[in-house]
């Protein structure tokens, strides 16, 4: 088992960054350990899981700490490969772990019980046969979110993070500013330190790959709205340099920011492009736009994503959609104006 590369963060006295693994396509997370006064602060330890928990004993093997040094674990949003070893390091350390509020509401939507009828994996399957998820992938489906869920158990408690321009948080020897946005995940979380220019910005903006945005029942309605209001007040931010929850850190972040709103403005007219006269489901769609030889695992995001784009068209008027019992459609807005 190959343990994870730990690397000084260049900008951030005392602190590192550290890959650790997930699965394909991304293959590891950035975890950060901010070295402080009063102890160490985590931010996003990763997904749970025995590989994760041995690396972690690596890390704090290299930097000479045990758990009994972690003052603080900050989760930047509620998605496994960021939140799920926070409830575990706290058993472990007993530290504060701490995230947004919105982000722990919809951690408990996420995961709760797989018995629990609000429990994601219980309510996904059925949302995408609205949209024309074939019957027979269901199965698959719903053992991929079955297994999702075994990635962030046990799940913390936490502490709010405050919100607001004048909350400052004392983490690892500086203060920091929280931003957040939504579009990728309600709630998300960045934090900025006005001094240096610096900002740890989890999923909200990453260098080289766009952030999944996606639709889910119960969630936010208009993510990709989210996303564009929520990039647009960070590439506001005075940012010197940018450390990710995925690849590498970076220094164009508001260039970055703008490439991003480029690309969803094509990627909008790219699905209103296909979508046919007679109708077109979302699962039509995101076959059409991301092919059909995709994995469970990339299929799920790509038909959320679809469907993030799909609504945020009809918000524009530039498509329309019609629901029925047992299926959703959408339609070139024109033509549905010109018939009415």
């Amino acid at each position: 088992m190959k343990m994870p590369e730990l690397t000084p963060c260049e900008r951030i006295d005392g602190g590192f960054q550290v890959k650790i693994s997930m699965s394909f396509p991304l293959r590891w997370v950035n975890s950060y350990v901010l070295k402080g006064e009063h102890g160490f602060t985590i931010v996003d330890p990763g997904p749970r899981n025995m590989d994760t928990e041995a690396e972690w004993a690596h890390v704090f093997q290299q930097l000479g700490m045990s758990f009994g040094d972690i003052s603080d674990v900050v989760v930047t949003h509620h998605h496994p490969d960021h939140y799920g070893l926070a409830g575990w390091m706290q058993q472990q350390s007993q530290a504060r772990v701490h995230m947004s509020a919105r982000s722990y509401k919809e951690a408990m939507m996420m995961w709760d019980a797989p018995e629990s009828t609000v429990a994601m994996e219980n309510r996904l399957p059925s949302f995408f046969v609205q949209h024309g998820f074939p019957l027979e992938q269901v199965p698959a489906l719903e053992l991929h979110m079955r297994q999702a869920y075994l990635q962030v158990n046990p799940q913390p408690e936490i502490t709010v993070i405050p919100t607001g321009m004048n909350a400052r948080l004392e983490w690892g020897g500086r203060s920091w500013l929280p931003v957040e946005t939504g579009g990728h995940a309600p709630g998300h979380v960045s934090l900025y330190d006005p001094n240096s220019g610096v900002i740890l910005c989890g999923d909200a903006v990453l260098p080289q790959i766009s952030p999944n945005i996606s639709l889910l029942p119960g969630s936010d309605a208009q993510p990709l709205k989210s996303y564009v209001d929520g990039l647009q007040r960070l590439g506001e931010l005075e940012v010197a340099w940018a450390y990710p929850g995925h690849r590498n850190p970076f220094g164009y972040f508001r260039e970055r920011t703008q490439a991003l709103l480029a690309h969803h403005e094509e990627r909008l007219e790219k699905f209103q492009q296909l979508i046919q006269p007679e109708g077109s489901t979302a699962y039509e769609l995101c076959i059409a736009m991301f092919g059909g030889k995709l994995g469970i695992h990339q299929l799920r995001f790509a038909m959320s994503e679809t469907l993030a784009h799909l609504v945020e068209l009809v918000r524009r008027e530039r498509t329309s959609m019609s629901e029925t019992d047992s299926t959703t459609r959408f339609y070139p807005f024109a033509s549905i104006v010109a018939e009415s």
